[in-house]
């Protein structure tokens, strides 16, 4: 594993008990990058995320951060390495926003080592980092849904981890939250050089936003790659069945697919 690797996937398998989720699928996270995984439904992307963050125990090989098997780490080293925000969390709406921020910092915590200056560093970092500083006072149930999409981030930001695992950070939110949230992501990623992993299922955000886009299909990587290089007419058929034209989107020069039909109504 080289030092611009962040994670390292190695020859990974699990399944659920029924056939396999994932099957032996390797694939290197570049550091200090977007890496978003896109796919079919049900193809893996988010047991992948969570295999990241040891939250399921693979069948088969291993996940790498710099040289260890995240299988060998005790669970709060693991947590000041990666922080995962899942797919709808939740969490009482009476709870604060700074509350809910606070939580984050349970890595750092211990019987001997009580809230400190530092994690209050952190704590107002995080909040300021993600524009929710003037909400801290508010309970999460009187956000609108772009609002407690930052407070999530600003939470996992808090662990303060180099990795950051996004599991469909924008889904339910509308138009104007799905940029302002990917704003927020790539932000963090450039600012304060945070390696990101996420999940999307619209295509042309993963290509707007992806400094690398990695298709999974029936649990094995497909392709992976810069978009300009995924993004084609071939391979959007061949793994999401989906006639398209790709063009270059004028304003942001990334590639931006416009669907025709699906394969299974193409003629001849």
């Amino acid at each position: 594993m080289t030092d611009d690797l962040a994670i390292a996937v190695d020859s990974l398998s699990l399944g659920y008990g029924g056939g396999p989720v994932l099957d032996g699928l390797s694939l290197d996270i570049p550091r200090g990058q977007i890496t978003v995984l896109a796919g079919p439904n049900g193809c893996g992307k988010s047991s992948l995320l969570r295999a990241i963050r040891r939250l399921h125990k693979p069948s088969a090989g291993k996940v790498l951060i710099e040289t260890t098997d995240v299988a060998s780490l005790s669970e709060k080293h693991l947590a000041r390495q990666i922080g995962l925000l899942s797919q709808s969390p939740s969490a009482p709406g009476d709870m604060t926003v700074e509350e809910l921020v606070r939580l984050g910092r349970y890595p750092h915590q211990s019987l001997l080592r009580p809230w400190s200056r530092e994690d209050s560093r952190a704590l107002n970092a995080a909040m300021a980092g993600t524009g929710v500083t003037h909400l801290r006072e508010r309970p999460i149930g009187s956000l609108s849904g772009g609002q407690l999409q930052r407070v999530w981030i600003a939470m996992v930001l808090a662990q303060e981890t180099d990795i950051i695992c996004l599991d469909e950070p924008v889904n339910h939110l509308d138009m104007a939250h799905q940029i302002d949230c990917l704003e927020l992501v790539r932000q963090l990623n450039r600012d304060f050089g945070r390696t990101v992993v996420l999940v999307l299922h619209d295509l042309n955000l993963a290509a707007r936003y992806a400094d690398q886009l990695v298709f999974l299909n029936e649990g094995k990587l497909a392709a992976s790659g810069p978009p300009e290089a995924l993004m084609t007419e071939a391979l959007i058929a061949a793994i999401f069945d989906v006639e398209a034209t790709i063009i270059i989107d004028p304003v942001h020069q990334r590639p931006l697919c416009i669907p025709l039909r699906t394969t299974a109504h193409s003629v001849g």
